[in-house]
């Protein structure tokens, strides 16, 4: 009698397994089981404590009356499973939102028995979706939405921002404009900085915010202190929430900017020689804070500033936050209703802005509704410039530079020379020493005002590269004249 007669076991879960689920990779590789006419996924390797395909198998073996079987016999059964699922066809899993068949998009509710919004170009519904169309992927950051309400005509709306302390209206709409967008799960949106006198409300406001998409149960949470902790994070939620940032080390700030408009990280995979992990994230981030010091350019455009106040009446936290829950079925159906009618409408792309898909859904907002979304997202940006500005030595000196310079004038020189000339005008007669982190040589103050570019270009100045037979060349260019600097007393 051979192996396989003696002892069945392995053969008897890999039947049960495949009359029951559906087995199919992603393109990273991973091998997912979806128990078949439901719409959530989980990695059939996975331990993790929201409940692994191995313990769905031990259950529904031992429920079933067919037996409880050892580890040898489980381990055996899943990986002729995996090696038969890296044949078939590749398919996405998502995290709380998906992009359907025909122009539908879908929001997971969270719930048990797979109910979700599918929103589609003449409305939304509540359904489970096909499992081949749209596979939810959840773990513990995945909280539970109410079920959305009906007809709401706008009540929401209105509820929302009577619990929140935004500043003007024109912050409203913003913030309204990037929670449509967490509903697009191809549009890169700003991060929101809700920022503000102390006692204004900036953790309040974040946590309902992130709760109409993620569920009551989300929170804030403190900026991990490395990348590795941090990506772990974005990837196992939707919208990713840091609390009471006081400082952004520049390493924090590249990873913001990489959740924002996406990334992939590699990583050796474990107990492996030279095989790799992939991890692919592309987030709607948000942050709360007083003051974050100085802002980097690349990461300047990729923010939202959201200014609160604080409230002339305060209220418990108990109240508040029971009336919120109250108003989340409500404020979430007033959400999806005002989604369905700007995705309707048509707009111009603005092509003048970085985060052009975020500006397009501003203008469709304003072609819908009539708040002027864009122009206040144009607005926080050049506030966002003259914060970058000034807590930026080099780019006062610039512009202090180019102030003196005639409009429609260019002046060419090579990187050493630029430094020069820099250096002479900050340190003046009085030859003041120069501060910590001023470029020493010509490199890197072409590295500086690289980043910088974009800044410069916002207030009428143009910085250019190019070289000459002789050498490399740095052009700065006034087509309308440079405006004076605001603070030259920082000097």
């Amino acid at each position: 009698m051979d192996d396989d007669e003696k002892n069945p076991a392995r053969k008897v879960i890999a039947d049960y397994a495949q009359e029951r689920f559906r087995y199919f990779r992603t393109a990273e590789g991973t091998v997912y089981a979806q128990r078949k006419g439901h719409p959530v996924a989980r990695p059939i390797r996975s331990q993790g404590t929201t409940g692994s395909h191995r313990q769905e198998l031990m259950v529904g073996l031992f429920k079933d009356g067919i037996g409880v079987f050892n580890g040898t016999a489980m381990k055996e059964a899943l990986d002729l499973i995996e090696a038969l699922a890296l044949t078939e066809q590749v398919q996405p899993i998502h995290i709380r939102v998906a992009p359907g068949f025909d122009g539908a998009t879908w929001l997971d509710l969270g719930r048990t028995d797979g109910q979700s919004v599918r929103i589609h170009p003449t409305g939304w519904d509540i359904a489970i979706p096909d499992p081949r169309e749209v596979c939810w992927r959840r773990t513990q950051l995945t909280g539970e939405l109410p079920m959305p309400a009906k007809d709401t005509n706008g009540k929401g709306i209105d509820l929302l921002f009577r619990l929140c302390n935004f500043a003007t209206a024109e912050t409203e709409c913003l913030a309204m404009a990037w929670l449509i967008g967490c509903l697009e799960p191809s549009v890169p949106v700003p991060a929101p900085f809700l920022t503000g006198p102390q006692g204004a409300g900036k953790s309040t406001g974040g946590r309902m915010l992130i709760r109409i998409i993620e569920g009551m149960s989300s929170d804030l949470r403190r900026a991990p202190k490395d990348e590795d902790n941090l990506i772990a994070a974005v990837a196992a939620g939707w919208v990713t929430a840091l609390d009471n940032l006081s400082h952004m080390t520049p390493d924090l700030s590249d990873a913001m900017c990489c959740i924002v408009t996406g990334a992939e990280s590699v990583k050796r995979a474990l107990f492996t020689d030279g095989d790799v992990f992939r991890a692919r994230y592309r987030r709607p981030l948000l942050l709360t804070g007083i003051d974050v010091g100085v802002i980097r350019p690349d990461l300047a455009e990729r923010l939202l500033p959201l200014r609160l106040e604080r409230p002339k009446v305060r209220r418990t936290e108990a109240e508040l936050w029971a009336e919120y829950a109250e108003a989340l079925p409500i404020v979430l159906g007033s959400l999806l209703d005002l989604t369905v009618k700007v995705r309707a409408a048509t707009a111009e792309t603005p092509t003048d802005l970085r985060m052009a898909d975020f500006a397009h859904l501003c203008a469709q907002l304003d072609a819908a509704t009539g708040l002027g979304a864009l122009p206040a997202y144009r607005a926080g940006l050049d506030d966002l410039n003259d914060d970058v500005i000034e807590g930026d030595l080099l780019a006062q000196t610039v512009l202090q530079y180019a102030a003196g310079m005639q409009a429609g004038a260019q002046e060419r020189m090579t990187s050493a020379e630029w430094l020069h000339r820099l250096t002479g005008l900050y340190s003046g007669e009085d030859c003041r020493p120069l501060p910590k982190g001023w470029p020493t040589t010509g490199k890197v103050l072409s590295d500086r005002l690289k980043r910088l570019q974009p800044t410069l270009a916002a207030r009428g100045l143009i910085v250019d590269w190019g070289r000459t037979r002789e050498a490399r060349y740095i052009e700065l260019s006034d087509p309308v004249g440079a405006p004076e600097p605001q603070q030259e007393a920082a000097f």
